[in-house]
């Protein structure tokens, strides 16, 4: 990390030297409560509560080279004229490469500190910032400003937020005209902007959200003016980089109680003449405020003065460390295991800002895609275990009864609609992930009751997986599922789980695997929907059939002799009755053609019993009719798996006259899913390395260069090589294909791609990234995409789950560790905190030969202090004997690894 980045602590709080001098830097600043903002060195960046409500203009990654509009907090001296705390000013802009400043940003969770001193005037200036815990939306701002020269230093301060104030769709399109919407009042402390209603062509509404601005002195002394109009501020021939009423010591003319209707807002607290003796500091708070009322804005009032700003700051750092303390890592890599806190953080920062709020966002408009929920849930049972279930049930209510779901998940829970931008698409890997994520809960907990919940479907004018409409449909029926006699219908967990899966089976393409249709993980993959198919997710299915035939299993053994599913539902499962012949496509096709008849609408409300054990061999014959399929017909010369066709129905990959074409997602799900064998395995190992690792950076890219724009594949093929889904080095892929490799043993392997996206992040010199991981790199090495990536939800899984080897088995524990002898400390030592039956344990692993992956066995076990039984390269540890432990204290269970 030359040049770039050290942590300060063994939390993860870092620093970093000279940060204006990288581009596009960015910090998350959030909460709970929906109060969401990025931050850069120069404070710029915005702050909003939802697409709609943006205090702060939006900002892509490309409004982060510039300084335009940001926070700003200028201080003017006299005789030497003005200068930004945040460096925000032309002229600071200017010389930002001669360092005469020295500057320096520090960050932790989740709070960021400019701290930026000024030798031509004696003066340091430090601003905190960071979002309070709780249900207040505000974002708070310090300024610490210090005399570091030799004599006093007589000074005038004036905070400076431009107030946005609305749409994020009216950054462009009716800028002017919202503006004209505006009604401010000036307050003693600072501006609330609240407009009359809020500009949709569709429908305008009233709106009810103030944008507020509030500053005050350390003390709570009020501020000596207020600058509210934007356009007076800044005078003519200024602008927010220069304004004429700061350069100018301008005195405000606008007074409490004013109304300012119709112009652009800044909230520009001016703040009394000061003289700091040397050494000598004062403080300064400014609070950034979406309101709903004006109880709220005097409930953020009391935030003002410096005693408050520290108390919020330490209950916001309390709040953090509790959140994210539940696990934490303890390798021979001091530095991973602080950059390790920041993974953990990331799958929350998904949760919160969906994939929209941050400066790169590729959705735009709030919200999270049915993958995302399912997959950022594999961190959160992990991090949140406690609201899991409820989490998982809501999920449930946005399948439909052909299989698909909505695409989009609203911001209260249960909350779907139905697609983006009123483009009816489906997914085809969609269906896979609520099991995966299902089985993780189950594994965590043994809850299988979880499975005979109760819950609806989703429904709305797509029917036939979007291929059609149904008619009769309207929306006052509402966006359930009901049978013909108008009740809601109602289906078990496990039937939505038997009927994604099921309907999958079915639906497949001339080649026998599974319809790409609008694509599948990989979303640039959405040119083939007529002939494409993905391999990829085939085998995914494949391993959710075989899965949930084991599940069936273990609950015959546990006493549930049979399985209710909708009537309908009944014929999916067809070895029970009439036979579907698999080798044939269409045969496969006409029988979910007849089942989308019978449910087109609405339902029976009839119910089906099914034999447990017979449909567990119902299930287990379509799961290896898969597996084999592609085991036999999709493995290709060269050494690894065809992973799609195109829309002309070619196979996607080969070997042909533009050389190699190869796709790492074609691999991965087949080796996690144990389609292949274990030859097959190491060939295909073999081959991602041979063809997909970069020679330049490391990493592990996302597919050859193919040569061409396929526009019979997808608009990935338009990207330039090396860049997004076209050959980046994915993270996400990544890490998933880490996982296939520790899944069937190839601990080497496996480390050798997640170690390698922690080298390639912790590269700043490359990355130009603050700690965590991103969704890829681009050819250059640059991170892209930070904070807000499914990868480090899997991250986090791989490294607790198969490098730590600590995984739950239905409800028991089991510990079957994977780790390098590099991983170990240097007293043969490695460790993870994690919780696991509602107790806190530290899992530890003595290594004193210091043996590697492979060649160990685990000789004994240690429950705090007490012998368990088990030897061999796995343990297995009762539910029961967990939960019997103090639930107040820690506990440590200590591992004993031998040579085999």
């Amino acid at each position: 990390m030359k040049n770039g980045w050290k942590f300060t602590d063994d939390a993860g709080s870092f620093a970093l030297e000279n940060p204006q001098q990288s581009s596009a830097l960015y910090f998350p600043l959030a909460n709970e409560a929906g109060m969401m903002a990025s931050i850069t060195p120069t404070l710029a960046g915005d702050s909003k509560t939802g697409q709609n409500s943006f205090l702060l203009q939006p900002v892509s990654a490309e409004d982060l080279e510039g300084i335009k509009g940001g926070r700003n907090f200028w201080v003017h001296v006299p005789g030497k004229g003005a200068w930004s705390a945040a460096g925000s000013s032309a002229a600071q802009q200017a010389q930002r490469f001669d360092q005469d400043e020295a500057v320096r940003v520090e960050g932790g969770f989740l709070w960021h500190r400019l701290t930026r001193e000024s030798a031509a005037l004696g003066l340091r200036a430090q601003t905190t910032s960071f979002v309070p815990d709780g249900q207040t939306k505000m974002e708070l701002m310090r300024v610490r400003l210090t005399n570091t020269g030799a004599t006093p230093l007589t000074y005038t301060a004036t905070a400076a937020i431009p107030v946005y104030g609305r749409s994020a769709d009216n950054v462009r399109d009716h800028r002017h005209v919202t503006g004209l919407l505006g009604r401010t009042r000036v307050l003693p402390d600072g501006v609330d902007l609240c407009p009359a209603m809020t500009f949709d062509e569709r429908g305008h509404r009233p709106n009810a959200v103030h944008y507020v601005v509030l500053g005050a002195e350390g003390d709570g002394a009020l501020p000596s003016g207020i600058f509210a109009d934007k356009e007076d501020f800044i005078g003519e021939g200024g602008s927010m980089e220069w304004p004429r009423a700061v350069v100018e010591s301008r005195v405000s003319t606008d007074r409490p109680g004013d109304a300012i209707d119709g112009f652009e807002i800044v909230g520009a607290p001016r703040f009394a003449e000061k003289t700091l003796q040397p050494g000598q500091s004062a403080d300064y708070i400014v609070a950034m405020v979406v309101a709903a009322s004006d109880q709220e804005i005097g409930l953020a009032r009391q935030a003002l003065s410096a005693a408050s700003f520290q108390r919020l700051f330490e209950q916001s750092q309390a709040f953090w460390a509790a959140k994210l303390g539940r696990i934490a890592f303890h390798s021979g890599d001091t530095q991973f295991n602080r950059w390790m806190r920041w993974i953990t953080l990331q799958p929350v920062l998904r949760r919160i800002y969906g994939c929209s709020f941050l400066p790169h966002h590729d959705y735009g408009k709030g919200g999270r895609g049915w993958r995302d929920l399912w997959q950022d849930c594999l961190a959160l049972l992990l991090l949140e275990p406690q609201s899991a279930r409820g989490l998982l049930w809501n999920n449930f209510g946005g399948v439909r009864i052909d299989g698909t779901n909505a695409t989009i998940i609203g911001s209260q829970p249960g909350e779907f609609i139905a697609d983006r931008n009123n483009i009816s698409r489906v997914w085809s890997d969609h269906g896979a992930w609520p099991l995966f994520t299902t089985l993780l809960y189950l594994d965590n907990t043994g809850d299988t009751g979880f499975l005979f919940e109760k819950q609806t479907y989703f429904k709305d004018r797509l029917a036939l997986r979007a291929k059609a409409q149904d008619e009769l449909w309207t929306p006052e029926q509402g966006n359930r599922v009901l049978t013909d006699g108008g009740a809601v219908y109602e289906g078990t967990v496990l039937e939505h789980l038997l009927l994604q899966n099921a309907t999958a089976f079915f639906h497949v393409g001339e080649h026998g695997n599974i319809c790409l249709e609008n694509a599948d993980w990989n979303d640039a993959l959405d040119m083939a929907p007529d002939r494409g198919e993905t391999v990829a997710f085939t085998a995914f299915y494949a391993g959710n059939l075989l899965s949930l035939a084991a599940l069936l299993r273990t609950l015959a053994g546990r006493g549930v002799a049979c399985v209710e599913v909708a009537q309908e539902m009944a014929s999916l499962f067809d070895t029970l009755g009439e036979s579907v012949d698999y080798a044939s496509p269409a045969a496969k096709r006409q029988r979910l053609a007849a089942y989308y008849d019978a449910t087109r609408h609405v339902l029976s409300g009839r119910k089906a019993l099914l034999d447990t054990l017979w449909l567990a061999a119902d299930l287990e014959k379509k799961g290896d009719q898969l597996s084999e399929h592609i085991r036999t017909r999709e493995w290709l010369p060269g050494g690894w798996f065809n992973g799609y066709y195109d829309n002309a129905g070619a196979p996607l990959e080969g070997t042909g006259a533009d050389g190699v074409r190869m796709t790492l997602t074609g691999q991965v799900f087949a080796l996690m899913m144990d389609v292949a064998s274990d030859e097959q395995v190491a060939l295909a190992a073999d081959s991602v390395r041979t063809h997909l690792r970069d020679p330049k950076l490391g990493g592990y890219r996302l597919n050859t260069n193919f040569h061409e724009v396929k526009l019979d594949m997808g608009r990935c093929f338009g990207f330039a090589y090396g860049h997004k889904e076209n050959g980046a080095i994915f993270s996400h892929m990544a890490v998933m294909y880490a996982s296939a490799l520790y899944r069937r043993g190839r601990a080497a392997d496996g480390w050798d791609v997640v170690g390698g996206l922690y080298a390639l992040s912790a590269d700043f010199e490359k990355a130009r990234i603050y700690p965590g991981i991103p969704e890829y790199f681009n050819p250059k090495g640059r991170g892209l995409y930070h904070y807000l990536t499914g990868s480090a939800s899997w991250y986090l899984l791989v490294l607790h789950n198969d490098v730590f080897g600590v995984r739950g088995r239905m409800g028991d524990l089991e510990l079957r560790p994977q780790l390098l002898a590099a991983q170990f400390d240097a007293n043969g030592v490695a460790a993870v905190d994690t919780v696991f039956a509602g107790r806190a344990l530290r899992v530890e692993y003595r290594n004193p030969r210091v043996l590697e992956a492979g060649q160990y066995t685990i000789a004994g076990v240690l429950l705090d202090g007490m012998p368990l039984p088990g030897t061999g390269p796995a343990v297995c540890i009762d539910r029961h004997v967990l939960s019997s432990l103090d639930e107040a204290q820690p506990h440590t269970i200590s591992v004993e690894l031998s040579e085999k």
